[in-house]
């Protein structure tokens, strides 16, 4: 669900918000939340030029040290720096517009994310959107014994997601991946 840009866009650094943001009722631009932040990656080159604030909240302090440093002067737009994990985490209630949750999921539980997703759905404002965008196994659970995560197929992600009471506006797939490693999905939510 990467924003698609003009030749004039990439050039300038300036983006058009994704088409998927102008779809179900037009999402504001006002506040994003980068789940599972690390250094800032997602921040500095996808939130923060969409968006007039971003918050970042990662369980580790210092990858969120590292993040303002990577930020340098774009660190300016960011609000808050939150060390804390997603199956504890509670976002401000109606503070974003987006919430996007990359690459972490697997770190959940079923439970804790569902409960995660709920309280997401909590901290959006009107015509917000839960965005996930994370690897998909072909089928069932798998287990990864490097980093204790799990890698879901869909629709165990499709059920989770319906079990916290959200509703799959846009879904995509990422094309041109080998057929060795995991697929990638990314879903709109509301």
């Amino acid at each position: 669900m990467r924003p698609r840009s003009t030749p004039m866009q990439r050039s300038t650094g300036k983006r058009s918000p994704p088409q998927w943001m102008e779809e179900e009722g037009k999402t504001g631009t006002s506040c994003a939340l980068d789940c599972g932040a690390g250094i800032g990656r997602i921040t500095k080159r996808l939130l923060l030029p969409l968006f007039s604030t971003v918050d970042l909240v990662d369980v580790t302090q210092e990858f969120l040290d590292k993040a303002k440093a990577y930020l340098g002067e774009d660190g300016r737009k960011v609000g808050n720096y939150i060390c804390k994990g997603l199956q504890d985490f509670v976002p401000a209630s109606g503070r974003y517009d987006v919430i996007w949750i990359q690459w972490v999921i697997g770190h959940l539980t079923d439970n804790h994310l569902v409960e995660f997703l709920r309280r997401c759905q909590k901290a959006l404002r009107p015509n917000g959107l839960i965005i996930i965008k994370d690897n998909v196994s072909y089928e069932g659970v798998v287990p990864d014994e490097v980093d204790s995560s799990i890698c879901r197929d869909l629709e165990i992600i499709h059920n989770l997601v319906s079990r916290a009471g959200l509703h799959i506006l846009h879904e995509e797939q990422q094309k041109n991946f080998p057929k060795e490693i995991y697929q990638v999905y990314s879903l709109a939510l509301r």
